[in-house]
């Protein structure tokens, strides 16, 4: 490498009781992809806090094209030409889309009141969703834009400043196959104009397309470093969590048994013209894929009462019954893992005893008061069942990680008597050790007889978690697929229908 743009030289960062960093030594050289990995805790967050001028250093230094900074303030990183794509997204909602893209930096017209130059704000942020092939305006809500939508939003406000080194904190967390396609060839371009990226992603597919070397963090702790000839799928699994991928793929006890929930002609608000039949087995994991808009999410939301059904007939356990409303699905054991669980899945400045106990607050009454050590120990008992690690079920569940507080949401459903539970999407955004807990307590309902139903855009997830797949496209499924037919073309040949598959090829995961 020639000279580093960017040096950490043994940074350490000490807590009260926990040493977050350990003396670690990173250097990202110009132009250079960078992917750094490791599970929730590793301490990646701790060290892109240092980057960004959040908290300063225990212990090293830090140094930019050679000159050492004793500290990063974050006017200090940002005038360094250091820029952050948050995972967790900062938008005004209440603002437009070149609003929040430039917030702060605004173009005005001169004289005293200094109003915003609307045209010239908007002119410097088209370009910029040119770029990464957004599908919505410079003057679009950011309230009306969909969670993937709001992604391209942040990665936009970063490439705004014009940075020398640019961190994407799981930038595609949110993406779909496409956008995230755009994000890599965005990522291209940044390296060829010399921008240097560091890359977090525990999406480890997209690490092996676009990262010139990968840097794993275990504990605190650099435990190994991959040249762009060795970067592994496999490999980097193996620095991460110390064991094969295969680990991570849990098979079924026993075959599945009757149908536990039918739908016949049942239609979705989505696409009112297009009628699904689908049966779920006992004890089986029921992988639904399918492209972005194909209709899954809407077909889950159906089920759980979230929204209303244009048409069809529904039968749980052999009997007909009628959904209008999640309290109705949830009074029948039909519980929703949904895919934004931080927006539509927990209340975030709330503890975890209360989070688990919400929905079945009825179940810790006397009269009209609540049984506050019944419903403690229920939390107790779910923490310690689902490994959720916290300090206290008083903890509040929005400091948990990812991965617990997906686990929070699983809780509140296991402490009842669940006969179908969906998961949408149930690993986004967390790391590889804490997707093999999600797939065991999976694979733990289904195994127990309960139907397990996985809406998921990872595709080595599908394959590797289901017992069959069902493919939708357009709002419709377009086929089923049993364990001896799984493969990523087979899916994709689905999900697109007649189109050529070399298209299929560019869209996929």
């Amino acid at each position: 490498m020639s000279q580093p743009l960017l040096e950490l030289l043994a940074v350490s960062k000490t807590y009260p009781g926990v040493k977050a960093l350990d003396r670690v030594t990173l250097r990202v050289g110009p132009g250079e992809v960078l992917a750094l990995i490791g599970e929730n805790g590793a301490g990646k967050s701790t060290l892109m806090k240092i980057l960004g001028g959040v908290v300063a250093p225990s212990e090293g230094a830090i140094r930019i094209e050679g000159v050492e900074q004793a500290a990063l303030s974050v006017a200090g990183a940002m005038a360094a030409g250091i820029a952050f794509v948050h995972q967790e997204l900062n938008l005004f909602d209440n603002l437009d889309v070149a609003a929040n893209v430039m917030i702060g930096r605004e173009p005005v017209f001169g004289g005293p009141l200094r109003l915003i130059d609307r045209r010239a704000l908007e002119d410097r942020v088209t370009p910029l969703l040119r770029r990464l092939g957004a599908d919505f305006e410079a003057h679009t809500p950011v309230a009306d834009l969909s969670l993937a939508q709001c992604q391209l939003v942040e990665i936009a406000k970063a490439l705004s400043l014009d940075a020398r080194i640019v961190i994407m904190d799981e930038p595609t967390s949110s993406l779909t196959a496409s956008e995230t396609a755009r994000l890599l060839e965005v990522i291209a371009e940044l390296k060829a104009g010399g921008v240097s990226v560091i890359f977090i992603s525990h999406r480890l597919n997209e690490v092996e397309q676009c990262a010139d070397r990968v840097v794993v963090l275990r504990d605190g702790a650099v435990v190994g470093e991959l040249a762009r000839g060795e970067i592994r799928h496999e490999t980097m699994i193996r620095m991460m969590i110390g064991r094969d991928l295969k680990a991570l793929y849990i098979p079924p006890a026993r075959p599945p048994g009757g149908p536990v929930l039918e739908v016949a002609g049942l239609r979705t608000m989505a696409h009112p013209g297009e009628a699904l039949d689908l049966a779920l087995l006992s004890g089986e994991i029921l992988g639904m894929a399918g492209l972005v808009g194909a209709g899954r999410t809407e077909f889950a939301c159906a089920l759980f009462g979230v929204d209303r059904l244009a048409g069809g007939a529904i039968r749980l356990d052999g009997a007909s019954i009628g959904i209008r409303s999640p309290r109705d699905a949830i009074d029948r054991g039909i519980f929703l893992v949904p895919e934004d669980r931080k927006r539509s899945g927990l209340v975030l400045d709330q503890p975890v005893n209360d989070n688990i106990s919400l929905p079945n607050l009825m179940a810790f009454a006397s009269g009209l008061l609540i049984r506050s050590s019944a419903e403690r120990r229920n939390a107790a008992e779910q923490r310690a069942a689902l490994d959720i690690r916290t300090a206290s079920i008083d903890t509040v569940v929005g400091t948990l990680s990812g991965g617990n507080q997906q686990k929070v949401v699983l809780a509140k459903w296991l402490s009842m008597t669940p006969r179908l539970v969906i998961f949408d999407e149930p690993t986004r955004g967390i790391d590889v050790g804490s997707k093999s807990e999600i797939y065991r307590l999976m694979r733990g309902l289904a195994d127990a007889g309960v139907a397990v139903l996985m809406i998921s855009s990872d595709m080595e997830e599908v394959i590797g978690v289901s017992d069959r797949i069902v493919v939708m496209r357009e709002g419709r499924i377009a086929g089923f697929l049993a364990r001896a037919e799984f493969s990523e073309e087979n899916v994709m040949r689905l999900a697109v229908g007649q189109r050529d598959m070399r298209e299929a090829e560019a869209v996929s995961c």
